[in-house]
């Protein structure tokens, strides 16, 4: 099944600058072990921005259901959708079945605005309440999945069988097993003729939260602060509001996305949505934690997923991919951002190359005061590169280009040769660099991911060692001061932050994605806040 030719739902929303551009509401789940404390977490969700709040009784320590109804119902400052989640549904409730149902009656009758009731014990609620539904309250038939996402057929009849109960909207919860999983959601949610809820959760379900405002679900959950979430996977009010620019996502925004894995640490979201909001771009840009690039090009598809960055470990496998590439980047073998044509194909570049060798070049021309026009301070330099993917290709590539004699150093010698000898370089191993000593000055760009988060206090290179370079480059960028960097610095060498590869590299994708002028001062001045 792939999401190539959704028809999405037409909306009687104006599309207009900063207007909103779709109906899905934000809820966000308010869960505590007192009644104040959910009032202050009420309070706090509507400063936020949420439209309503889910009310989780299940969390409460103690629970007198007519009192504590009646204030959490009649004080809370936003609209309320009351749960009150058993343990077989993935809950806290464990008590008894009939006073969890009369307390979900009683909400009803006190003017809660939504609850929400389990499939599993929708007939018998129904039956019990035998037509006594104030006009004003909606009743949502829920279904958790904490396993899998299933087929889309199996998803269709499931969403059938909550339909049938007399639900006023329909909500099927599954769990992601992989990134595509969250297609299937999407088309049921597109063609749903009643208001549906559809979330796919874990951090491979992720884009469901984000895109159900572009497929037309009727709301989806915002916690109030990171790390309270009700469900694996979701993201906080704040996030959809200031960095998704949730009211804006429309049936028609483009859909862009740096792939990785692992994608946590990305900050390309922070970059991107904002660059985009700036120019008044009708696109968004997401983490997007892959397994497959294949599979997941051939399942998102559509016309509306239009451009990608690539980074560990896929941008070899992205390239594969590509029904067009660009010379250089046919040359390294590797990607960074992929274009998806008018026509549908996909045109490959490598960006890293020159956003890399641009911010090498401005430390080396910074650190010797030469001007732009002399030439590249690289020429003639011995350029040492660690490690040999994608990355590596580009630096070592990139390095060639500008006259540098490159030495690529990896982990196995047979990648290194096969590297080194496409750039007319030398190869050794990570281990023989420690005692790698030809000349002083030398150049050292680490492409590795070592001394990344969370493991930030590794290093690829001795510091004994970084003494005979003038400058080193560290591609990672979170975080931004690595430990390499700290001691090469303390070592004497100008250092290179990965920030500044990947803002200029990001000069360059946002200009492929929109066609626009990159608003450069904005993406940095976004980066130095993020970092």
């Amino acid at each position: 099944m792939t999401l190539d030719s959704i028809p999405l739902a037409t909306m009687d929303l104006q599309i207009a600058d900063g207007v909103r551009r779709n109906w899905t509401q934000i809820c966000a789940p308010v869960m505590a072990e007192t009644v104040d404390q959910m009032l202050t977490q009420a309070r706090k969700a509507k400063e936020l921005g949420a439209d309503l709040v889910e009310i989780r009784l299940d969390f409460l320590k103690t629970f007198n259901p007519r009192q504590d109804l009646e204030i959490l119902i009649k004080q809370c400052p936003l609209p309320t959708l009351i749960t009150y989640r058993p343990i077989w549904e993935g809950g806290k409730y464990d008590g008894d079945e009939s006073k969890r149902q009369n307390a979900l009656c009683l909400a009803m009758e006190l003017g809660a605005d939504y609850i929400d009731v389990e499939l599993k014990v929708a007939h018998d609620f129904y039956n019990a309440i035998q037509g006594k539904k104030p006009a004003k309250i909606k009743i949502i038939v829920s279904s958790h999945n904490y396993q899998n996402t299933p087929s889309l057929e199996e998803i269709g009849n499931l969403v059938a069988r909550i339909q049938a109960t007399g639900a006023d909207i329909v909500k099927v919860a599954t769990t992601a097993v992989d990134i595509t999983d969250s297609a299937r959601i999407f088309q049921i949610l597109v063609h749903s003729q009643v208001p549906m809820i559809g979330i796919v959760m874990g951090e491979k379900g992720f884009i469901s939260r984000i895109l159900s405002a572009k497929f037309g679900g009727f709301l989806t959950f915002g916690s109030i602060e990171a790390g309270l979430v009700s469900a694996p996977g979701q993201p906080t009010v704040k996030e959809l509001l200031d960095l998704y620019n949730f009211r804006q996502l429309g049936p028609d925004t483009k859909v862009h996305g740096v792939i990785g894995n692992p994608i946590g640490h990305s900050k390309s979201p922070h970059l991107y949505n904002p660059a985009f909001k700036s120019v008044n771009f009708n696109g968004i840009y997401l983490p997007l934690l892959v397994d497959n690039v294949a599979n997941f090009l051939k399942t998102y598809s559509s016309h509306d997923f239009v451009g990608y960055s690539y980074t560990i470990p896929h941008k070899e496998a992205g390239f594969n991919c590509c029904d067009e590439i660009d010379p250089i980047a046919k040359e390294i073998g590797a990607i960074s951002c992929m274009i998806k044509r008018p026509d549908g194909n996909l045109m490959g570049y490598n960006v890293d190359y020159l956003g890399a060798i641009a911010a090498i070049e401005e430390g080396l021309r910074a650190s010797n005061g030469a001007s732009q026009s002399s030439g590249s301070p690289l020429t003639g330099k011995l350029f040492v590169v660690m490690g040999a993917g994608g990355a590596g290709k580009a630096l070592a590539f990139g390095g060639k280009e500008k006259g540098a004699r490159v030495v690529v150093a990896n982990r196995t010698y047979d990648k290194a040769k096969q590297l080194a000898s496409k750039v007319g370089g030398e190869a050794i191993t990570l281990a023989e660099l420690e005692n790698f000593h030809p000349e002083d000055g030398m150049i050292l760009a680490n492409t590795t991911s070592v001394g990344m988060k969370p493991k930030i206090e590794n290093t690829p290179l001795s510091k004994e060692a970084l003494k005979r370079y003038s400058l080193v480059f560290d591609a990672i960028y979170t975080p931004k001061l690595t430990r390499l960097l700290r001691e090469a610095q303390e070592s004497g060498a100008t250092i290179v932050y990965g920030t500044e590869m990947f803002i200029n590299q990001a000069f360059v994708q946002f200009e492929k994605f929109t066609g626009l002028p990159a608003p450069k001062q904005l993406i940095r001045d976004t980066l130095a806040r993020n970092t």
